[in-house]
């Protein structure tokens, strides 16, 4: 019969701990107004491309006249994934003030990936769309993702947020009205 040494036996004890499953905790999202930073002044924003799911390519004028908030995100995004349910509930609020909300993917499994997920979490207020390659993110000069751009009417940026938030409360739909115009 082998011994063990103490060494192996709390190595491989550190081992077989770490491998356990672990569910990631939820860190409760920041509310909107304390991290949600104006654009002073307001910035033209550059015309982006992206896609809807069935392939269809769509540009920021389509929009124009209407306010916007285009989010980049990504199903393997934690943050993203943690806030994409509050702006499924800030698109319903802020449909009948004809401001849309854009969830811009950057999946590289497509708008299969999207779907998918969006099926999976019951997300059923947003349009899967697709930022290919990143082209949307690289024009909007964000840094990571989630990155949230408000934009107001005439087509600038009137807010930019780089992270998550929570976007469900009456209190962002109400900040959103304001700076949209």
């Amino acid at each position: 019969m082998a011994l063990i040494s103490r060494r192996a036996a709390l190595a491989g004890g550190t081992l077989a701990v770490a491998s356990i499953p672990r569910k990631p905790r939820a860190e409760p999202l920041p509310a909107l107004a304390s991290v949600l930073r104006p654009t002073d002044p307001p910035a033209a924003i550059p015309e982006i491309q992206f896609y809807s799911a069935d392939g269809t390519p769509h540009a920021l004028e389509e929009f124009r006249g209407h306010g916007m908030v285009i989010n980049l995100w990504a199903t393997w995004c934690v943050p993203c994934v943690a806030e994409l349910p509050s702006l499924q509930a800030l698109s319903k609020a802020l449909a009948p003030e004809d401001i849309a909300v854009l969830p811009l993917s950057s999946d590289r499994g497509g708008a299969n990936a999207v779907q998918a997920w969006f099926n999976a979490h019951e997300i059923t207020g947003l349009p899967v769309l697709l930022d290919i390659k990143g082209q949307a993110a690289r024009t909007l000069n964000a840094r990571g993702i989630p990155t949230t751009v408000v934009v107001d009417r005439e087509g600038r940026e009137c807010a930019r947020l780089e992270g998550a938030a929570d976007w469900s409360d009456a209190s962002a739909a109400a900040l959103v009205q304001r700076l949209v115009g």
